[in-house]
């Protein structure tokens, strides 16, 4: 049996990145032996396995078959014995001599797909890396750290065997040990694990608890700091990232290297991409309350360098992720009343904060609210008032409207009472509107 494939003009639909034949006239119909297909996709087999059953897949069909749970065979039903994918040359060079026999139609070769990395030789490069790091052969462990990071481009399917088989705490470790004994002498090494670490993660306890010492932080900080190598900086900043959101442990390690604030607030100020923004802006989010839990020193460092001005310049124009992050981190500094009153000497805050209730996403306007609820409360009248002009009144009845979290109501219907008090003061909010709605205070 075989099946009948008109191929459509090149250029046409799809994005081209998972088709086999290119430049086939539109009128041009080919004929694909079914045994060349993929009983799962239906598409020709790029890399034909056989299972337990006899029946032969390709290879990244039936990993997706498996990987969601399935224990049996798509095609018998059969339950698998075991999950071993076995190469199918034969049919492999049949599909590779029947491309090349239909060259003349356009058809490209596919070209013979390499042999997977399995867990037995990740454990074996894992156990390669640690021994190489404890007697300070910094060549071989970039050599192995080269292996590991050519391995995982090969394929998807690569990488999380590499990840799945605990080769970040191996590089966690190396890191560690190479920054101890020196960073100038192996920055090289340290910059390629640096660069693996955007992909291993996450990491286990072990390797979390390697990278968070105090050797390890500074190294990062090191590389945050180098003006010249904006792909380390870039590395160090989602690293840092990374490990803050597994143990929030490492902020205090972080608060105790000398000049942090200076560093992280550089890095949001001349912006290196807005992945690194991002990250940085989670890290200062949760330097600033975890300082303020404590003695509020850091925030307060946070808030005299001007970082209530660059958050409102990254809320005017910034997306949706980033204002997110922006607003948390102002939010953040108004529990502070020096960050308060930085924050209303400003006069794009208020303004801004109006803007992005609703408009940005439903976080983001949970932080606006928490805000603009931290600068009117209390005798700031004026930042009230100010609020109701932009619109901030039948903002805030819309959020009770369409619904939120509980705090944020509680919120939203304070800030409504307090408005409610000012009304008179402002033209633009109708005095009959009713509050019986809005819970009464105990």
């Amino acid at each position: 049996m075989t099946f009948s494939w008109r191929r459509r003009r090149s250029g046409r639909g799809g994005d081209g990145k998972s088709e086999v034949f290119k430049g086939i006239n539109q009128d041009m119909e080919l004929t694909i032996p079914t045994h060349f297909r993929c009983p799962i996709s239906l598409d020709l087999m790029k890399d034909p396995v056989t299972l337990s059953t006899g029946i032969t897949y390709d290879r990244e069909s039936i990993e997706k078959w498996i990987d969601a749970g399935n224990i049996t065979c798509p095609v018998t039903n059969q339950v698998l014995r075991n999950f071993d994918q076995i190469p199918n040359h034969s049919i492999r060079k049949m599909i590779q001599d029947w491309c090349v026999e239909n060259k003349s139609c356009g058809v490209e070769r596919i070209p013979t797909p390499r042999i997977p990395i399995t867990p037995y030789e990740v454990t074996d490069i894992r156990s390669r890396i640690v021994a190489a790091a404890r007697v300070g052969d910094a060549r071989k462990c970039q050599e192995l750290v080269g292996k590991i990071k050519d391995l995982a481009k090969e394929s998807e399917r690569n990488r999380r065997c590499i990840v799945g088989n605990g080769i970040g705490s191996a590089l966690a470790d190396s890191f560690e040990s190479f920054a101890r004994f020196s960073v100038d002498a192996h920055v090289n090494l340290l910059k390629e694990i640096l660069a693996a670490f955007t992909w291993t993660f996450p990491l286990d306890e072990e390797g979390i608890s390697k990278l968070k010492s105090a050797v390890s932080l500074r190294c990062m900080v090191w590389f945050l700091k180098s003006e010249n190598d904006l792909s380390s900086r870039q590395n160090a900043i989602c690293v840092l990232k990374e490990l803050i959101s597994a143990d929030q442990a490492c902020v205090d390690g972080l608060m105790g290297i000398q000049d942090i604030e200076e560093t992280l607030f550089h890095t949001v100020k001349v912006p290196i991409c807005p992945k690194a923004t991002k990250a940085s802006l989670v890290i200062i989010y949760n330097m600033i309350k975890s300082s303020k839990e404590k003695s509020g020193e850091i925030a307060l460092k946070f808030i005299r360098m001007g970082l209530i001005h660059l958050i409102l310049e990254i809320l005017v124009d910034g997306d949706k992720s980033v204002c997110e992050k922006a607003l948390g981190v102002m939010d953040s500094i108004c529990s502070l009343e020096e960050g308060r009153e930085n924050a209303y000497e400003n006069a794009l805050t208020v303004p801004l904060l109006v803007k992005k209730i609703l408009r940005v996403s439903d976080t983001a306007t949970e932080f606006s609210i928490s805000s603009l609820c931290k600068l009117c409360l209390g005798e700031n009248e004026s930042a009230l008032v100010e609020a109701m002009q932009l619109g901030a009144f039948q903002k805030l009845l819309v959020v009770l409207q369409i619904g939120s979290g509980e705090r944020t109501k509680e919120k939203v219907t304070e800030l409504l009472k307090l408005m409610n008090l000012c009304r008179d003061k402002v033209d633009c909010v109708d005095a009959s509107m009713g509050f019986k709605y809005i819970k009464r205070s105990n």
